[in-house]
């Protein structure tokens, strides 16, 4: 703009500038038209950050592992708990820098695969297609629990888990697809089926596994040998859980452990901020889905599900009591 401007006091017009030079002609109108006296509010603006400064000290001091965008997401959402305005994620990330309390960027180490990932493992709505996977921490004393868990790929809720002090095994894996059914559906079935995405091991390949899994309205998939990105929702949630929470939580003995991860797991669904959800936890996501209205075909599956639930009730529990016997 300082090249038009010096054009066009030499005398150029302002058309043949603006054109030359590839600028607007309507802010080089508003330009010439500003007094010899005219400064840059936003630049002279001056707002008091000491209270946002404070509120970002109490996230981070409880939450030492979250970035300025998930910082930026708890503000938003107690403003809006509180009836205050939003709070800018570029105002939290200028207050963090100056204030050095911004995370160190890592830098990714490359690896080359020569497997091409083009598809996609979210989906666009909830109980489409669950996924699966486990994982492993040692406590203070040495101690080592396994952890087995069920995620829904679209809003990430984690629907059920499992810890033990055993190895994967396949009774574990069936206990947690129980467990997420109940947490989606009851004492029913899932009126079409759901995916159930994992990895190969063999406590998912196992015959009864599968079998189990096809019981409760679960269609059992597989991913692609060494291709953790088939399934990288479940894996990207295990460096979650781990970085988060497994990493500043108090791990003595495996009975605190197992009860500081139950505490973890209550406040990912609840309270843990996800890029994918628009920084909005996953049960946060899922009251605001149902505010906003829930898509014909998931109206008409609940409407269907509700109409027979009187005369199915009965039929479909004894069914699967008598194949679990």
């Amino acid at each position: 703009m300082d090249s038009a401007r010096a054009l066009i006091a030499r005398g150029w017009g302002v058309s043949l500038v603006s054109r030359c030079l590839r600028v607007s002609r309507a802010q080089l109108h508003v330009i010439l038209r500003r007094t010899d006296d005219w400064k840059d509010g936003r630049r002279s603006r001056h707002s008091d950050d000491t209270d946002v400064l404070l509120r970002i000290h109490h996230v981070i001091g409880e939450l030492p592992t979250y970035g300025y965008r998930r910082v930026w997401a708890l503000l938003r959402r107690q403003a809006e708990l509180d009836g205050m305005p939003a709070i800018n994620a570029k105002r939290v990330y200028r207050i963090m820098r100056q204030n050095a309390l911004l995370l160190e960027r890592k830098k990714p180490l490359y690896r080359h695969r020569k497997r091409a990932h083009t598809g996609k493992v979210a989906v666009k709505e909830s109980n489409q297609r669950w996924c699966s996977d486990g994982f492993e921490f040692r406590c203070d004393n040495g101690e080592k629990l396994r952890v087995t868990f069920a995620l829904d790929c679209c809003d990430r809720e984690a629907l059920h888990w499992a810890v033990t002090t055993g190895g994967f095994d396949s009774e574990t894996v069936q206990d947690v697809m129980l467990g997420a059914v109940e947490r989606r559906f009851g004492n029913e079935l899932p009126a079409s089926p759901v995916e159930w995405l994992t990895d190969n091991g063999s406590c998912y390949r196992a015959n009864e596994t599968r079998q189990f899994a096809r019981m409760l309205g679960l269609e059992p998939k597989n991913t692609a040998v060494r291709s953790p990105e088939s399934n990288g929702i479940a894996e990207s949630f295990v460096k979650t859980i781990k970085r988060d929470y497994i990493s500043i939580m108090p791990k003595p003995d495996g009975l605190t452990a197992a009860k500081n991860l139950a505490e973890a797991f209550e406040h990912y669904n609840e309270w843990h901020p996800h890029s994918a959800l628009g920084y909005r936890s996953p049960r946060e996501y899922l009251r605001q889905q149902a505010s906003n209205g829930l898509s014909d075909n998931r109206c008409l599956e609940i409407c269907k599900r509700k109409l027979t639930a009187v005369c199915s009730h009965q039929t479909r529990i004894g069914n699967l009591d008598a194949h679990l016997i």
